[in-house]
């Protein structure tokens, strides 16, 4: 970790502008008005997402998306503070306008089957579930993180293949859960997020690569 030092500022403007993470530094034992503040890297914003129009649309119809799931091109290669706040907000607000209009002469489809789950049982292994989220995550966070290199993401794209085989078959012989069902989609996008880091030969923004350090001298699309 590295130290964050605010200590120049004065308490009031502390209070005023940051009261909910000076309440938190404060219930671990940190003052940031007298002491450092120790800073980690951690995943906590997906940049980029569900490829979307300047209305939310997606590729396929009737499907919009918003907010962290979208990647609609404004934070480029790298997001500046706060701007997800402004980009959820001014897409969520082109959807609306958009459906409404859309979905005037939608039709839902009648005698939609209910979910089968014959041939299935309810499993007593659900903590499985649990366990290989956790693998998963630590996988994501060693080998596709901040710092990555061609090494650590082939590694990281086999570990996943196996977790993804175990959740499958688990999936076909047990009963759906929750759980279970975003097990299946985290896979699913931590695959799509090693491939497409495997596909990009350069740095840029947030992408940092060992192998590639430096820009490549034309944009490369690694979106597929």
């Amino acid at each position: 970790f590295v130290y964050l030092d605010i200590t120049m500022r004065k308490k009031a403007d502390i209070l005023k502008h940051f009261p909910n993470i000076y309440a938190k530094c404060l219930s671990i034992g940190i003052d940031m008005t007298k002491d450092y503040i120790p800073v980690t890297p951690a995943s906590h914003y997906m940049c980029g997402g569900i490829l979307v129009d300047e209305y939310g649309r997606s590729s396929i119809k009737n499907l919009y998306a918003c907010g962290e799931v979208s990647s609609t091109g404004l934070h480029g290669a790298n997001r500046l503070a706060s701007n997800s706040l402004l980009e959820a907000t001014v897409f969520a607000h082109r959807i609306y306008q958009d459906a409404v209009e859309n979905f005037k002469n939608n039709v839902i489809p009648e005698n939609i089957p209910e979910w089968d789950s014959q041939g299935v049982t309810q499993s007593n292994e659900d903590v499985l579930v649990t366990h290989n989220l956790r693998e998963l995550q630590k996988v994501m966070g060693d080998y596709v993180g901040i710092v990555r290199s061609d090494f650590r993401l082939e590694r990281a794209h086999r570990r996943l293949f196996l977790i993804y085989q175990e959740t499958e078959e688990f999936y076909k012989k047990n009963k759906v859960s929750v759980k279970l069902c975003e097990l299946r989609n985290v896979i699913q996008t931590a695959y799509l997020v090693i491939k497409s880091a495997m596909k990009r030969k350069e740095s840029r923004g947030l992408h940092f690569t060992t192998d590639y350090p430096e820009h490549a001298k034309e944009l490369i699309d690694t979106v597929f």
